[in-house]
């Protein structure tokens, strides 16, 4: 929408008015509502859970594994204060010594995928790499979820596979 319609829509009394120049494809990507025939396709940012386990890099490994207990998680995903994705701690740095900082023993840039992907052929990723679970992000990095390969099976019809992917 263009700055002018975004003002004549606020000068009708609406509220919620933005300018978002990126374009559709950033809009779905960052996981934002979206409306029509397409919206109601299964997507990873609409699967994903957003109560992950969360630090910060200068975070001690004792701070990271209290909150991951406290959490039904077995991992931490190490974030800067955008939300943007790190590194992460699994159980073996969970393990480390209670002083040390989550950025001395994270796993650095794990994979990521973007909200608005394409469920099938990220499934069938997911099951060949025996993958059981997915950070996704905006397309800006920050966190926005976490998708569990048996959350995606069961709202995705099954597919037959080839080594191509989905047939």
């Amino acid at each position: 929408m263009s700055p002018r319609a975004a003002w004549r829509l606020e000068s009708f009394g609406f509220t919620d008015v933005y300018d978002y120049v990126a374009g559709k494809s950033d809009w779905r990507a960052a996981g934002l509502p979206t409306e029509g025939p397409a919206s109601t396709t299964p997507r990873p940012g609409a699967l994903a859970r957003r109560d992950v386990a969360t630090c910060r890099p200068n975070e001690t490994i004792a701070a990271a594994r209290t909150r991951v207990r406290a959490s039904q998680w077995d991992r931490c995903v190490v974030v800067n204060d955008a939300q943007v994705v790190m590194g992460m701690l699994d159980q073996p740095a969970l393990g480390s010594d209670d002083e040390l900082t989550a950025e001395t023993v994270m796993r650095v840039g794990p994979a990521t995928v973007r909200a608005d992907e394409d469920l099938p052929g990220l499934l069938h990723r997911m099951h060949a790499r025996r993958v059981a679970s997915m950070l996704v992000t905006d397309p800006e990095g920050r966190l926005l979820g976490v998708l569990m390969r048996d959350d995606a099976d069961r709202v995705q019809p099954a597919h037959s596979w080839d080594e191509d992917g989905p047939a």
